[in-house]
């Protein structure tokens, strides 16, 4: 049984919380399961919950972290790479699949997910979510592996027409291909219809998870997105900073809860099935800043209005809300544990 390292007490009760779920983890037990894009936010809490499980029930499962850069990687998985459980595995998931070729299960989590690539790398996020997802699909084909789930995202679901209607997984709005921030959710979709045309065609056992906006510990804090300004702004004790009018309305996940979601849909899911996971209620973004202040009253920070920088690569979403139907992934048992303000300030607190 590899020995418990040392995280961050924040982490190490999230992992007990997510393998706390009553699934059949006992079906990861002696596999072999690779993460794309591992030193993400979202795909290091899947890598570190597998890790965990070595750690406490004698699973005896092997991950492969396939990342692009190993020094990016390292700020995030350094801790982890002399392990024995682990392989790191630096290459493109673009490329020609250079690790072990025996994988039970493959979650592929690779990707750019924030706005401030759609402008500085359009092709390189739209391509990433379709040679990469072949790539894999290729791989989970040849090995006959046990299941293979996309990460996907709720930006596939596009300008809905009513977005105070919480979105099904069937129900889809307009999406302009020719935008130029469109090259993340037509990459997503297209990675999606890889899956289903690999599950028909070839009988490759694929599932999808559509993720709402997922923050928790260890996000980078110059991510780019609101949310990690807005804990960058915390941790730093100073105000939070609002460049827009806040009124757009987001739906919010603590990333221990995305974690048990995904290995809900990865364990319990369908094939060739789609699965919203996130929450079921949104906030506007000036409603969540002011919140944000309220929960930590001690740093006396304020909400301000700062226009963005010229030449900022953020590219804004034009739509403006929705959020997600989840019954179809509570009918499997998952259900959401952790609200705006109890994990917003597990987050800050994870950085001190």
């Amino acid at each position: 049984m590899p020995l418990p390292i040392a995280r961050h007490p924040i982490i190490q009760a999230d992992l007990g919380r997510i393998v706390s779920d009553p699934l059949p983890w006992d079906e990861l037990f002696g596999k072999t399961i690779l993460i794309s894009g591992a030193n993400g936010l979202v795909p290091s809490y899947i890598l570190e919950t597998l890790l965990y499980l070595n750690e406490t029930e004698s699973a005896d499962i092997h991950t492969v972290a396939l990342v692009r850069n190993r020094d990016t990687a390292m700020r995030r998985l350094g801790h982890l790479v002399n392990r024995s459980d682990m392989t790191l595995l630096v290459q493109d998931v673009r490329d020609v699949y250079s690790g072990p070729r025996a994988v039970d299960f493959v979650i592929h989590a690779a990707g750019q997910a924030s706005p401030k690539f759609y402008g500085a790398d359009p092709a390189g996020t739209f391509s990433v979510n379709v040679f990469g997802t072949w790539r894999m699909l290729e791989l989970a084909r040849d090995a006959r592996s046990t299941a293979f789930l996309f990460l996907s995202s709720g930006e596939v679901y596009g300008r809905v027409q009513d977005p105070s209607i919480p979105v099904p997984e069937t129900l889809f709005g307009a999406l302009d291909p020719l935008l130029l921030r469109s090259c993340y959710a037509e990459g997503k979709r297209a990675g999606e219809t890889l899956c289903a045309c690999w599950h028909s065609q070839y009988g490759v056992p694929t599932k999808i998870v559509r993720l709402a906006h997922t923050y928790g510990p260890r996000m980078d804090l110059d991510d780019g997105r609101v949310f990690a300004d807005f804990v960058a702004d915390l941790v730093a004790r100073r105000d939070i900073v609002l460049k827009s009018d806040g009124s757009a309305r987001r739906p919010f996940c603590y990333l221990a809860d995305s974690t048990a979601g995904i290995f809900t849909v990865l364990l319990r899911g369908s094939k060739g099935e789609a699965y919203n996971l996130g929450a079921d209620s949104e906030i506007s973004i000036l409603e969540l800043a002011n919140r944000l202040c309220r929960i930590f009253p001690e740093r006396r920070c304020k909400v301000v209005r700062r226009e963005r920088d010229p030449g900022d690569p953020y590219i804004p979403s034009p739509v403006s809300g929705g959020c997600f139907d989840l019954s179809k992934i509570r009918a499997l048992g998952w259900q959401p544990t952790t609200g705006i303000e109890e994990g917003f300030r597990r987050t800050v607190n994870s950085y001190e």
